[in-house]
């Protein structure tokens, strides 16, 4: 393995891209070509900043990026690492780190134009209300460019998002409860800033989301494994000296599962109990096929829980916004510690997202959406069903296609070399892999898309059982 290396990089504050973009282009290039190797250690992102003067939050946000994609490993103490990535020949993809083999695949820069995506994480984008679209924008471009940033987010907007949770989600929340967030990994980071601490201990669901262990991770923290079932987090046996649990607990990554009531009334008991903070990821809360959703666990209990959500999934992540909720004290620290550091969501995306909140556009297009991912649902289960036991098939954009260990690898490699991307449980655990199958998503391919993806995986199933 090679040491820290100095990286011949420059950004221009001239171009149009953004300059975490412009970084994380770079970066991802660079790992392509063989520039940076696998296993190389990358600068801090202090000495990344002061190398290319720019803001720490620059080169952070670009490694947190590539940590999500999966390129990037941090080793707690030892600093950031080029992960070990192959190349996949047959199919034109690069294929994420294995811990162990069976990893997701990421797209190279000219993936096949066939390609079906049945990874998870993804919606829909190319069906949305143009006219609206472009009316929230050109509400957004008539209002002058603000001078001085809203740490909490933009009034106008808190109103809106706080008279949309109490709609779809009973929360009873007003303005001062929220603070308008870039996403769920800019709220998990705030969250890390403001809660923990060098070598203070978070846990993070096992399996689970990687960002969390992630944005943690880089923020000094212990991340502890927390095992999950398939009704999500396991309450007895969590650890008492945690600071912060993050959980999903409305459909729980990857395994699908949503936290029944007894369990989030123990759930709570337990932080009232230890002083921990539960970090609520209001992941796939707004699409369920079979009943309606049960209340936010922060609804139970504001005063030991933050909740986290994010337009990512209802409009498109391109977007950037979401929100964090918690109680005024909280939210006031959060909105100091962000001035601290400079980080901000955009003034004028936060115009467009409340013109489209106030007009009721979001509303029309998750209705509609609703209906579109439910038809794709249908259609995973019907061909998958027969294949493998499915989990998590009552909500959400993806389901979890159970399967033995040693089937895993090579469905997802067969697969691949048929053009469709595959993400597996393996990629989801923090040490021991417990649980293993396929990630299917069918967020982001269209209906006849889903089912011919579905039907090539299902063949590669049965063959390898036969």
């Amino acid at each position: 393995m090679r040491t820290h290396v100095d990286l011949p990089v420059s950004l221009s504050r001239d171009s149009a891209e953004p300059l975490t973009a412009q970084l994380v282009t770079w970066l991802r290039g660079a790992m392509l070509d063989g520039t940076l190797a696998s296993g190389e250690r990358l600068p801090s992102t202090r000495a990344l900043a002061a190398q290319l003067g720019v803001s720490r939050t620059v080169v952070t946000e670009a490694y947190q990026q590539l940590y999500a994609e999966g390129w990037l490993d941090g080793r707690h103490g030892s600093g950031t690492f080029v992960a070990d990535i192959k190349i996949g020949v047959e199919t034109g993809m690069e294929r994420a780190p294995r811990q162990p083999a069976g990893g997701a695949y990421v797209p190279a820069r000219q993936p096949p134009k066939d390609l079906i995506n049945l990874t998870s994480g993804a919606p829909w984008v190319r069906d949305y209300d143009q006219a609206a679209w472009k009316r929230a924008w050109r509400r957004a471009a008539d209002l002058p460019p603000g001078d001085s940033p809203d740490m909490y987010g933009l009034p106008r907007l808190r109103e809106l998002l706080a008279d949309h949770l109490r709609r779809a989600r009973g929360m009873a929340v007003g303005p001062e409860n929220i603070l308008v967030t870039r996403g769920t990994g800019n709220g998990l980071d705030l969250c890390a800033m403001a809660l923990l601490g060098p070598g203070a201990r978070a846990g993070v669901e096992d399996p689970g989301y990687r960002v969390a262990r992630t944005v943690f991770a880089a923020r000094g923290a212990e991340v502890v494994p927390c095992p999950v079932d398939e009704d999500g987090v396991i309450v007895d046996g969590l650890p008492g000296d945690l600071r912060v649990l993050y959980t999903t607990p409305a459909h729980q990554f990857p395994l699908g599962g949503r936290l029944p009531i007894p369990r989030r009334e123990r759930l709570l008991a337990w932080a009232g109990s230890t002083g921990a903070t539960i970090v609520e990821d209001d992941y796939d809360a707004e699409f369920r096929y079979d009943v309606a959703p049960l209340p936010a666990l922060y609804g139970l209990d504001p005063s030991r829980v933050v909740l986290l959500g994010t337009l990512s999934k209802i409009l498109a992540p391109d977007v950037g916004v979401g929100w964090l909720v918690g109680e005024p004290e909280l939210v006031s620290r959060i909105a100091a510690l962000r001035w601290a550091v400079a980080d901000r969501t955009s003034g004028p995306v936060q115009q467009a997202v409340a013109t489209l909140l106030e007009r009721g556009d979001i509303d029309r297009h998750l209705r509609r959406m609703r209906l579109e991912y439910a038809r794709r649902r249908a259609a995973v289960v019907e061909i998958l069903g027969p294949a493998c036991r499915l989990r998590g098939d009552t909500a959400g954009l993806h389901v979890l296609a159970e399967l033995p260990a040693a089937l895993v690898p090579g469905v997802v490699e067969r697969a691949g070399q048929r053009g469709v991307m595959l993400d597996s449980t393996e990629h989801h655990h923090h040490g021991r892999t417990r649980l293993h199958g396929l990630v299917i998503g069918y967020g982001s391919a269209s209906l006849p898309d889903v089912r011919r993806g579905c039907e090539i995986v299902a063949e590669l199933i049965r063959e390898a059982r036969s």
